[in-house]
Formats: C-alpha cells, sequence, structure tokens
C-alpha cells in the first residue's frame, strides 16, 4: 500500500536569502515534512493558489496539515485590528480558509498547527484572543510548557498525560467555532488543542509545534487516518 500523501501548507514571504538569490519564497520548515515521513507519510507542499481550486487540489493528498505561521487577519472573524497584531497576510489567509472548508466538504483528515489550529477555529466561524503574555518569551526562540489533555477527547486518546511542549505564538483560541471542542489546555487556562468529536470524521487543531519535537503520536494518528484513503477496495 503507497504511504499517505499529506499537503503541507507553505510559508509566503516577499524577500528569502539563499545562495546569491533574494527572492519572493514559498517554503515550509523541514520539520513539517520531516514529521510526516517520520510519522510513515509521504509529504507535499501546497503554495498558495486560486481559493476556487482548493477542492481540486485536495483532491489528490489524502490529508491536510495546515502548517504555523503569521497572525490570521482578524478581518475574517469581524474584530478590530489590535495594535499588537501581525501585518495581514492576505493572499495566504484566503487560501489556508479555501483549503480547511474544502478539506472539510471532503472528510479529509486535518491538523491544524499553531496558526492551522487558529485558521481552522475562523473558517468554522470561531473567534481569536489577539494577544495573549505568556507563551513565547524570547523572538525566534521556541519555549516550552506542559499542555493538559481533556478526558474523552481524541487529543486525549493519543496523549492521555500532561505533556510538555514547543510552543510560540502570542493569539489565542477564543469562542470557539461550530462543532468544535476544547481538547486541551495550557496550566493558564489558554485553549491549546481542538478537534471535531465526530468519530468519523480525523479534525484537530494543536496550539504548539510538534514539528519541533520528537513526539510523532498526533502526526502518525493523522497518517493512520489519512491511510484509509489510500486502500483499495478488495472485489
Amino acid at each position: 500500500m503507497p504511504r499517505p500523501l499529506i499537503g503541507i501548507t507553505t510559508y509566503v514571504e516577499d524577500s528569502t536569502r539563499y545562495g546569491v538569490w533574494d527572492l519572493p519564497t514559498s517554503l515550509v520548515p523541514t520539520g513539517y515534512y520531516e514529521l510526516v515521513q517520520a510519522a510513515g507519510g509521504a509529504a507535499v507542499l501546497l503554495p498558495p493558489d486560486e481559493p476556487g481550486s482548493a477542492a481540486e487540489v485536495l483532491s489528490r493528498v489524502d490529508g491536510l496539515v495546515v502548517a504555523g505561521g503569521p497572525d490570521v487577519d482578524p478581518v475574517h472573524y469581524g474584530a478590530a485590528r489590535d495594535s499588537r497584531t501581525g501585518a495581514p497576510a492576505t493572499v495566504r489567509d484566503h487560501w489556508e480558509l479555501a483549503l480547511i472548508s474544502a478539506a472539510l466538504e471532503a472528510d479529509l483528515p486535518v491538523l491544524g498547527i499553531c496558526r492551522g489550529m487558529q485558521a481552522l477555529n475562523v473558517a468554522l466561524g470561531g473567534t481569536l484572543i489577539q494577544h495573549i503574555d505568556g507563551h513565547f518569551e524570547t523572538p525566534g526562540a521556541t519555549s516550552w510548557h506542559p499542555v493538559r489533555p481533556v478526558p474523552g477527547t481524541r487529543y486525549a486518546d493519543l496523549v492521555p498525560e500532561e505533556a510538555q511542549v514547543p510552543t510560540y505564538h502570542h493569539q489565542a483560541v477564543d469562542r470557539l467555532g461550530r462543532g468544535l471542542v476544547v481538547s486541551a489546555h495550557a496550566v493558564d487556562g489558554t485553549v491549546e488543542a481542538i478537534e471535531l468529536p465526530d468519530p468519523e470524521r480525523w479534525v484537530l487543531g494543536v496550539q504548539w509545534h510538534p514539528e519541533r519535537d520528537k513526539d510523532t503520536r498526533v502526526m502518525s494518528a493523522l497518517i493512520e487516518a489519512a491511510s484509509v484513503r489510500t486502500a483499495v477496495p478488495v472485489g
């Protein structure tokens, strides 16, 4: 059986230096695809495209990872911009929100990571807290803190213990989107994981960065769910 093919959304940068070049770039840190591969999947990057093509693009993959990155523009959840919210990433916002909606429509397994979790919440009509303190300490450096699973959730089934996770964010989920439940909290009460509780649909968002850790349990569960789509019917 072929490895499940997992699409990973990309960062979009106006200026990236490599070698003698300084060019606009669509990229992703290596930890994302390395985690997919370590969990038994194959990875493909999904740079921005026309939002109307999201369903077509996702028809070629078995699962979706929405990567971390800049703040989701508060225009997408009807809020005024806080002075501490980052500059809009308009192209990426429109593309990823379209991908999430198309993935949910197609019952595609979805894992949102950091910004990706927040985009999942927004795609389902939820809102965000535009600034919190204490979830990163030094710009450009990952912090670690414990998260506590909510008993009875998919995340708690995967990681039943309190776990130390790598974190780097200053925004968080506020009002939950349609159908979502909280599946982990930080010690200060910040929502750290959300999911759709439907056992027939694998949809999970985590506020931390599993691609910066060696724990593959969450990604392995996504790969397992995606592997169902690669199975060839017998007879």
